[in-house]
Formats: C-alpha cells, sequence, structure tokens
C-alpha cells in the first residue's frame, strides 16, 4: 500500500533521490541501496517518463513534472494498492490530464488498485471504474459513473442542479452545473 498526499512540502533534492526514498521500507535499518532498489527506482523514473529529469532538483520542475515525481516515489514502494488524495490539486488543466492518463496507465498496465480522491465529477467519471460519493462521512452513492453521477446524487452531495448527459466519445457521464439548489 503506498500514499500520496494532496500536497508535499517542498524539499531540495533531486528526482533520483526522491525516488529512492520509495524504496526505504524494503531496505535494511542500516539503509543499504541494493542493486535492486536502484533498479526498481530507474524503472519509476521510466513508468512517469522521469528518466530525463533524475539529477534535477524537485522546485526546478513544473507542478505536472512535480506530481509524476511524487507519484514515482510511490510507485517504487512497488504496492498492489495506490492511494492517491487529489492528485491534480494546484495543476492546470494539461497538467491534471497528464497526471490522471498516467495513473491511469499505470492501473491498466501494472494491473494495480488505484483510489483516488478527486472532486472534479467529470474527471472522476472519466479516469474511474467505480465512484463511491460521500457527503459529511456517509456514503451517499457506489457504484459505476453511469450509477453514480446522477442530477439527485449531485443535488443532495453537493447542494447543486446539474444536467447529466452520456459523453458519445467515451460514452461516459458528463456533469454540467447549472447552478446552486435554492434553499
Amino acid at each position: 500500500l503506498s500514499y500520496m498526499a494532496q500536497s508535499q512540502e517542498p524539499i531540495e533534492i533531486t528526482v533520483k533521490e526522491l525516488v529512492g526514498y520509495g524504496r526505504t521500507p524494503h531496505q535494511p535499518y542500516w539503509n543499504h541501496v541494493s542493486a535492486r532498489d536502484r533498479e526498481i527506482t530507474d524503472w519509476a523514473l521510466k513508468a512517469t517518463a522521469l528518466t530525463p529529469y533524475e539529477d534535477r532538483f524537485l522546485h526546478t520542475l513544473s507542478g505536472g513534472e512535480r506530481q509524476r515525481a511524487w507519484i514515482a516515489m510511490a510507485l517504487a514502494q512497488q504496492p498492489g494498492v495506490l492511494l492517491l488524495d487529489e492528485p491534480t490539486t494546484y495543476l492546470d488543466i494539461a497538467h491534471q490530464l497528464e497526471v490522471l492518463e498516467l495513473v491511469r496507465g499505470l492501473n491498466q498496465q501494472l494491473k494495480m488498485t488505484v483510489i483516488m480522491v478527486l472532486h472534479d465529477m467529470n474527471q472522476a467519471s472519466i479516469y474511474s471504474d467505480f465512484i463511491l460519493a460521500m457527503k459529511s462521512g456517509k456514503v451517499e452513492g457506489y457504484g459505476s459513473p453511469s450509477e453514480v453521477l446522477t442530477p439527485d446524487l449531485l443535488g443532495r452531495v453537493f447542494g447543486v442542479e446539474a444536467f447529466v448527459e452520456t459523453d458519445p466519445v467515451r460514452d461516459k457521464p458528463i456533469c454540467r452545473i447549472t447552478g446552486l439548489i435554492k434553499k
């Protein structure tokens, strides 16, 4: 199990050093880095397309590149389950899609379970097999995007009026928020 928080404190290390920290749970207490640790670190850099950036410092990267570096560190742990808390926070739309495409690719290629917290309903629809919708700690809906993303649920959970249609390209629901529910 590996977890990536919504935001991370800036630290002055290289991308490769950060990704290498993902191997810490697999190392003995005297922190000996093995050839296998280096191999897995290199694999995680390659899987996230960060090999060309491995010697750069984190603070010199774009937001999307930085998120990929943190995901690479999580991957270096070789988890069966990857937990991501708002992995697209603070990113522009192009970098959001870059990160979500990376995560979907890892899910499909590695058969890794990915659990993400996303607040953008359309991104959740496109990039999720299942959605769990919650309000105040209570489950309001669980199922496929088509089963969960309904005008009724969006009203109950977010207090918004919404129109939901099916995207003809992806065959997934697309939510259009039309306003707040008047109280």
